[in-house]
């Protein structure tokens, strides 16, 4: 016995005739859903298929948006006065308890941590990016260098525009080592300095072809923004809240900005390869 088929009418000439299937109509409408569905599920699938190949850029991101909620988090904390009490805490630790005036430690090791400071300054920060991006500009990476130099101008926009949006004062108890000018939170230095290493730290390890070479620089990348933001809690000039916003901000900025130069990259090589296989036709 044949399949029950539904039927429909078109009218030739005056004539009405009964077809036996489905109408026209019901068939564009279906194969319009399932097109929609088919569309929807292969972007689906594709973007899935790049993640399988290369997962870098989705970890990426979620490490940025991570860093940024967390970092929403936490300045939500230090609007309403909640770490105050173990931001003092944890200043007074660093403190002789006879003395607030004099840092734990003998003198040379304060004298050290001042210089571990400068590695996050404005001075230091500036002759890094530009010894860099002129090494970069010898190799002919000129893309590296406009990523580079975003990441400096955009990144110490970006903490400036926090520290004036915020208006944080600076610690109270206990006596500043060092002269400071701005706002507190988040803590300049450690933002900037995040930004700029973590940056540098990214195109110096895709440089390389071996995996311990990479995890090598970025872990000094690392280091080394993890030593300038312990330094200004040591100085007394920032609260820790500040120095783990600063941290906080700068990865998420520093991972947003390689997504987007990630990006631009694969743009251009792929349209690259077309014209030089268009060429090659």
């Amino acid at each position: 016995m044949p399949d029950r088929l539904d039927s429909y009418k078109v009218e030739n000439a005056g004539i009405n005739y009964t077809i036996p299937g489905r109408s026209p109509a019901k068939k564009d409408r279906r194969m319009t859903k399932n097109s929609r569905s088919g569309g929807i599920f292969g972007a689906v699938g594709r973007i899935w298929d790049r993640i399988r190949r290369n997962p870098v850029p989705a970890l990426a991101f979620l490490v940025s948006a991570a860093a940024f909620l967390a970092f929403a988090e936490l300045a939500g904390d230090v609007l309403e006065g909640e770490n105050r009490q173990i931001d003092t805490t944890i200043l007074l630790m660093m403190r002789n308890g006879n003395d607030l005036a004099n840092p734990l430690g003998p003198p040379w090791f304060e004298e050290m941590m001042r210089d571990i400071t400068a590695l996050g300054g404005v001075a230091v920060l500036t002759l890094v990016t530009i010894f860099s991006a002129i090494y970069l500009l010898l190799i002919k990476r000129r893309g590296l260098v406009l990523y580079l130099a975003a990441a400096a101008i955009t990144g110490t926009i970006f903490s400036n525009l926090l520290k004036a949006g915020f208006g944080r004062p600076r610690p109270d108890v206990v006596p500043h080592e060092i002269v400071v000018y701005t706002a507190s939170f988040p803590s300049g230095h450690s933002l900037v300095a995040a930004v700029i290493y973590l940056t540098l730290g990214v195109i110096l390890a895709e440089a390389q072809t071996r995996y311990r070479l990479k995890i090598y620089i970025l872990s000094v990348a690392i280091v080394l923004t993890l030593l300038v933001g312990i330094s200004r809690i040591y100085l007394g000039v920032h609260w820790p809240s500040d120095v783990l916003a600063g941290w906080l901000a700068g990865t998420a900025w520093a991972f947003m900005l390689w997504i987007i130069a990630h990006y631009y990259t694969n743009k251009y090589r792929a349209r690259d390869m077309g014209k030089e296989a268009g060429g090659a036709d």
